[in-house]
């Protein structure tokens, strides 16, 4: 269905290939997942199949990529588009008309199908993605998550024989992920659909995958394979493949019930000790450590952060909020401590990001009080306000606006009131490499996000809110955010992140609030919340329950402390 025959991609002004040395087959009905690092060519890869590379793109594409025997050299995107439909990063550049229904009928009209056929076509997509309550709803009134799937469901509307698709479900909550993976998989083995997918969450979608095509670094050819077979050589794996290789597992298990029928003996090994909370531990041990990052204390050491006795850095009471016809909020308490970390999570359109926008003040509520600091939000001008709290959208774009990253900087620094260079200091931290003259623009969603929480950090707000903080990071991208963040918390900054990501939540919450319907039903330490709940817990609780473990590194601990001891 797919072939590429000797293929190289290279940008103007690249030093080398982004891709080369692609030469392999993908046949027809098969779901092959893309792994490998950030900035190792996935979405260069995916393009070239699309025709986005290079017509789109621009570049040099060497060699020959053929689509169902279309070469995507002489055919432009629109000359494919009834064979390859292709969903990328950014569902909101994906959008051509203003409702949901008029979304999933686009594509067909612009191939010229019959009324009944684009009729039938959008209820099954409709109901194949738990989309007909919000047929006639606006697309911008949507979260992210649901456009997410709006933005799948127009491409699946005019049955494109291969689905090329990248981060499908990094804006969806585990129960959406899941039921959009379920219809990727019944078109695949229903359908013979080919599916090529980039996704950084690879916890929720190894298991699905025929193949994996690994692209392990930069420049190297490819290797297509056994899923399994190359997640035991991957730089990138998944938690459920982490315990595996830290328990001598082989093969690799892909999936937490292949993990549990193994892990009797690794309880076994467990049995007498108890998992170190890494998030208060990590915090206490901070607190009495002396500040190593410069750019983050501005001469105030953890012990001199704030205080519980103070204010709490955000205080929620019987907070109501409605957007048009909707309420989005109702009867939410929530009280933020400072040095406290807490992830807000819930199923798309639950509340989470509105409960954000209210707490920056771009919301007014419509009961109910709100307070940050000694500010109330929606009163309070914005440059008095980022002295109490900052938030990093869920779009990071939306703080972006000059024509460099230096200048991204440079300007934050100086709204900020910080010194100079503080800005750029927490970009090379959280992704190194990225250089002063790239536009933002040309930034992969995960460096952009970088970009915006650095613009962000740099007024060091005691209050910071992220709005789902690892979408289109990977996993070595998202252990920096995790040290940057404890880092914070650690000197006393509050923490609000409003995240789908249960492996974040599990290795930096300290409590968990899970929203649904716009009210809070659960709020306690991590531990608790996340072990009770099936669709928010982490692999390792799955595999390991019922004791309360969280993640690899708790597991890898105390395997090491029962070793010293014996």
């Amino acid at each position: 269905m797919i072939r590429f025959e000797d293929v190289s991609v290279t940008y103007e002004g690249g030093a080398a290939p982004t891709v080369r040395g692609v030469d392999l087959t993908v046949p027809e009905g098969e779901l092959v997942l893309l792994v490998g690092p950030s900035g190792v060519g996935k979405s260069t890869l995916l393009g070239t199949v699309s025709g986005l590379v290079p017509h789109f793109t621009g570049g040099t594409l060497r060699g020959r990529v053929t689509v169902a025997g279309r070469d995507t050299r002489t055919h432009k995107p629109r000359e494919l588009a009834d064979v390859v439909g292709t969903v990328g990063q950014d569902p909101l550049a994906h959008f051509v008309t203003d409702t949901v229904e008029d979304e999933l009928a686009y594509g067909m009209e612009s191939l010229g199908l019959a009324p009944g056929v684009m009729r039938r076509r959008v209820e099954e997509t409709l109901d194949l993605l738990g989309l007909a309550e919000l047929r006639d709803r606006p697309i911008a009134t949507l979260s992210g998550g649901q456009r997410q799937r709006v933005a799948i469901g127009s491409v699946l509307t005019p049955h494109p024989r291969v689905l090329v698709l990248d981060e499908p479900t990094s804006a969806l909550d585990p129960a959406a992920a899941e039921e959009v993976l379920a219809v990727l998989q019944r078109l695949v083995h229903d359908l013979g659909t080919t599916v090529l997918m980039a996704e950084h969450r690879l916890e929720r979608v190894v298991q699905y995958a025929d193949q994996v095509l690994l692209l392990a670094a930069p420049g190297e050819p490819p290797v297509l394979g056994d899923p399994a077979a190359l997640m035991a050589r991957s730089p990138v794996y998944p938690p459920v493949v982490a315990l595996g290789r830290l328990a001598g597992w082989s093969p690799l298990p892909l999936t937490v019930r292949d993990a549990r029928r193994r892990a009797g003996p690794l309880r076994d090994r467990l049995a007498g000790t108890e998992p170190r909370q890494e998030a208060t531990a990590v915090r206490t041990a901070e607190r009495a450590a002396p500040a190593r990052r410069p750019w983050l204390r501005k001469g105030r050491t953890p012990d001199q952060a704030p205080r519980t006795h103070q204010p709490p850095a955000a205080a929620v009471e019987r907070l109501a909020v409605r957007r048009g016809r909707v309420e989005a909020l109702r009867r939410v308490d929530l009280t933020v401590t400072s040095g406290e970390t807490v992830a807000l999570m819930g199923r798309n359109g639950a509340g989470k990001s509105t409960l954000l926008s209210t707490l920056v003040g771009l919301l007014e509520p419509t009961s109910g009080s709100v307070r940050v600091g000694g500010a109330v939000p929606h009163r309070t001008a914005p440059r008095e306000l980022i002295r109490h709290v900052g938030l990093v959208p869920q779009e990071p774009r939306d703080l972006l606006y000059a024509d460099t990253v230096a200048a991204e900087c440079a300007a934050a620094d100086h709204d900020a009131g910080a010194g100079p260079g503080t800005c750029r200091a927490l970009v090379s931290e959280l992704l190194p490499g990225i250089a002063d003259d790239t536009h933002p623009r040309d930034l992969s969603e995960g460096q952009r996000l970088a970009l915006a929480l650095a613009i962000v950090l740099a007024a060091r707000p005691p209050l910071l809110l992220l709005d789902e903080p690892t979408r289109g990071l990977d996993y070595s991208a998202k252990a920096r955010l995790v040290t940057i963040l404890r880092g914070l918390a650690a000197e006393g900054h509050a923490i609000v992140l409003a995240t789908h990501d249960v492996e974040l939540a599990a290795e930096i919450a300290h409590r968990v609030v899970i929203l649904a319907d716009g009210e809070v039903v659960a709020d306690g330490p991590t531990p608790q919340v996340v072990v009770s709940s099936p669709a928010f817990a982490p692999q390792v609780t799955k595999i390991l329950a019922p004791r309360e473990w969280l993640t690899v590194a708790q597991v890898r601990e105390a395997l090491g402390a029962a070793e010293g001891a014996s």
